[in-house]
């Protein structure tokens, strides 16, 4: 650790960012950097950069300045260098082009990445991520793992270190992310310091299973977390009885669960998921049909097209040409 200014940071958010984990995590830099809230940069420091000078745009439309571009940091000057990916994976994907000397230079040097968000498709892209163990945000699970199958995507956590290659879903999750590398370079008191000002009840460990999830409406831990696996697993690597054995209970109380409390099936809720999953990425990419259906573990596409249009009422290429509601 640098002895002047504490652990040291280069963020570098992706046009079309999202603010909450980038905010998430520079806020908790900021209250762990000084002994009381004057935003002194002491026990840990950090720059923000772009590939171009200007205004970056969130996905939020709110933009923020960077005054700061590559021919101005050097990587061997900071401890890390944090990615904050783009709202969709398409976007972050095609600004791979920009960092990728960049990127070149940091991997020289040594400099630990971290992938926040949609950030670990740029560095796919960037060919970075081979063989390394990352987490995906849980809406691109089944497409990454489909687009980079080189790459193994761990599943049920908040974010995930592997050498010198860092990774977290994003949101709120970058909280805890800045917490647990905090930790290894001043201690528990300072990366814990101002959780309560954030109104943070408390630092989550990165295999934390959320609570508020949207569906945890439901009420029930084994529902929950059959939702969670099979949200992960839109690709169909594992059945509903395996599901259901990795919760501890029967496929009949798994479906009895569902019906009380949706009056459908498992499967049917399962096949939803995969739906509105395809619906999802027809409106937010553009790749083909046979990559999506890939995606949600549907081996005939014809098959496909037809239970779209009776869910939707429309066929997949009408729903691509239509513009989003």
């Amino acid at each position: 650790m640098n002895e002047n200014n504490g652990v040291r940071f280069l963020l570098i958010p992706l046009n079309n960012f999202n603010m909450l984990p980038f905010g998430g995590f520079l806020d908790k830099l900021r209250f762990s950097a000084d002994e009381a809230d004057h935003s002194q940069q002491r026990y840990c420091s950090w720059k923000v950069v772009s590939h171009s000078k200007g205004l970056v745009i969130s996905s939020s439309g709110i933009p923020i300045r960077v005054d700061l571009d590559f021919s101005d940091v050097k990587p061997a000057n900071f401890d890390y260098v944090v990615f904050f990916g783009s709202r969709t994976a398409t976007e972050s994907q095609q600004q791979a082009a920009y960092y990728r000397s960049f990127v070149r230079n940091v991997v020289a040097n040594g400099i630990p990445i971290v992938s926040i968000d949609n950030a670990c498709f740029t560095l796919a892209e960037l060919g970075l991520l081979n063989r390394h163990q990352i987490v995906v945000h849980w809406r691109h699970h089944s497409e990454f793992k489909a687009t980079y199958p080189k790459v193994i995507v761990r599943d049920e956590q908040l974010y995930h270190f592997d050498k010198k290659l860092i990774s977290c879903t994003g949101g709120s999750a970058t909280i805890d992310l800045a917490v647990a590398i905090l930790q290894k370079h001043v201690g528990q008191a300072k990366a814990e310091k101002g959780l309560a000002d954030m109104l943070v009840d408390e630092n989550r460990s990165m295999q934390h299973r959320l609570k508020s999830s949207e569906q945890g409406i439901h009420r029930n831990r084994h529902m929950d977390r059959a939702i969670s696996l099979m949200q992960e697993n839109l690709e169909q690597t594992m059945t509903v009885e395996q599901v259901a054995a990795l919760i501890g209970i029967s496929r009949r109380q798994l479906d009895r669960l569902f019906h009380q409390k949706l009056r459908i099936s498992a499967s049917h809720y399962w096949q939803e998921l995969r739906l509105q999953h395809v619906y999802w990425r027809l409106k937010h990419s553009s790749h083909d049909l046979a990559q999506l259906a890939d995606e949600v573990g549907v081996r005939d596409i014809s098959y496909l097209c037809k239970i779209f249009k009776k869910r939707f009422g429309i066929t997949p290429g009408q729903c691509r040409r239509n513009p989003i509601a």
